[in-house]
């Protein structure tokens, strides 16, 4: 089984102040990550992903993640927040698959 959980329900930060949203994943096997945000009244759109290689993953208006496997984590991180950034944002895991 696999499953992804945000611990934190609502997050509340100042203008321009730095921000994390935590994202903690579980799966047996090689993880495809996604952060998609969702803007009032619009649908959703993906900030950003990670499949493989470098564990830093740059998105979408200077959003990033970072993929730690000993951790089981892939963390939003933003440095200095606008207020347009509020938003419903959403962590989502894949498991990539192999057929021979």
């Amino acid at each position: 089984a696999q499953s992804v959980t945000q611990p934190d329900a609502h997050v509340t930060v100042s203008e321009e102040a730095s921000l994390q949203l935590r994202c903690k994943y579980s799966t047996p096997g090689a993880p495809s990550l996604f952060w998609y945000v969702q803007y009032p009244q619009q649908g959703l759109l993906l900030l950003l992903k990670y499949y493989s290689g470098n564990p830093v993953v740059q998105g979408l208006n200077d959003f990033k993640a970072e993929f730690n496997k000993s951790d089981s984590s892939f963390h939003l991180r933003k440095a200095s927040v606008h207020w347009s950034d509020s938003a419903v944002y959403f962590c989502a895991l894949s498991t990539q698959c192999l057929s021979l």
